[in-house]
């Protein structure tokens, strides 16, 4: 019963924080989400329309946990736009819909870094052990490190279910609330948690990108040209930890509705469309625009000379 009484003062403080939320702001907020989702829809449906259609591409490992990252960012964006604009429209959900939107975003943004991992670790042996490059990175190990990768994202969420289990009754589950992510948190542990899993990956995977970018840049200093192809990786790996700085910082998005109370519908929009929007924003943009072999194939698949 204080668990239960713990949520609903939850939802009680969540529905004070965004009634100062005016019809303009929501309608602004809406149309900035839709448009960016409808942006990333697109570019997205291109570059998988290239990728299934072109045997080359499908075949390359570093392209298969590419068009991975895609389909797990518009996973994440799907989710985060639903979960957001239910809770900027006061739409109540009941809670076992909510957990299971929170537990797929969860997992999604948990995912991201090990994906710019495992990209980055790739483009490592490609540059540094070219003669190895298929025996390390072939599409089966390619497919068989998303499948790791996700068992990763998801096994804190087993915890996650574990706690909320023990801790709950079953009228917990007949309730309708506000999908925020602190009605999810009724103990303490969780929260305790999810700090040292998202420590521990955001660290692991900055260090592995410090690794491999320091180990690309030596081989292309070893070249000596600017258009070699490990300076090429070299930026790619760069862009990773650019991804990753970004969604480190994400973790900001607390603090500033803390100690900016009285602008928390700027900070909410903000936050959400710097900090979630735009890092899966670059993800296309970083292979599509600048990856030489996607651009031969979208030129060649809508006839631009």
């Amino acid at each position: 019963m204080e668990n239960l009484f713990f949520v609903r003062r939850n939802v009680t403080r969540d529905l004070q924080v965004y009634d100062t939320v005016d019809d303009i702001t929501r309608t602004v907020f809406l149309i900035l989400t839709l448009l960016c989702f409808t942006f990333f829809v697109y570019i997205i449906s291109v570059l998988l329309k290239v990728f299934f259609t072109t045997p080359p591409i499908w075949e390359n490992s570093r392209y298969v946990l590419f068009v991975h990252m895609l389909l797990n960012d518009t996973l994440y964006l799907a989710m985060g736009n639903l979960i957001v604009l239910s809770i900027m429209y006061s739409v109540y959900i009941p809670m076992p819909i909510c957990y299971m939107l929170h537990t797929l975003a969860a997992c999604s943004f948990r995912v991201t870094p090990y994906n710019l991992a495992a990209m980055s670790l790739e483009r490592y042996v490609a540059i540094c052990f070219p003669f190895r490059h298929f025996d390390f990175c072939n599409v089966r190990r390619a497919r068989s490190a998303i499948v790791v990768i996700w068992l990763i994202g998801f096994s804190p969420s087993i915890a996650d279910f574990t706690i909320i289990i023990y801790s709950t009754k079953n009228t917990f589950y007949s309730l309708h609330m506000l999908c925020d992510r602190s009605v999810m948190t009724i103990d303490r542990m969780q929260e305790i948690i999810r700090s040292i899993i998202y420590i521990f990956s955001f660290t692991s995977v900055a260090l592995i990108i410090l690794f491999t970018y320091s180990k690309v840049m030596l081989v292309a200093r070893r070249f000596g040209s600017g258009g070699s192809s490990a300076v090429k990786a070299g930026k790619t790996v760069m862009l990773h930890a650019l991804q990753l700085l970004l969604c480190m910082v994400s973790f900001l998005s607390t603090v500033t509705l803390y100690y900016f109370p009285n602008c928390i519908p700027f900070f909410f929009i903000f936050n959400f469309l710097m900090f979630t929007c735009l890092p899966r924003l670059l993800s296309p943009l970083i292979y599509g625009i600048r990856d030489d072999v996607f651009n031969k194939y979208i030129k060649k698949l809508y006839s631009i000379k």
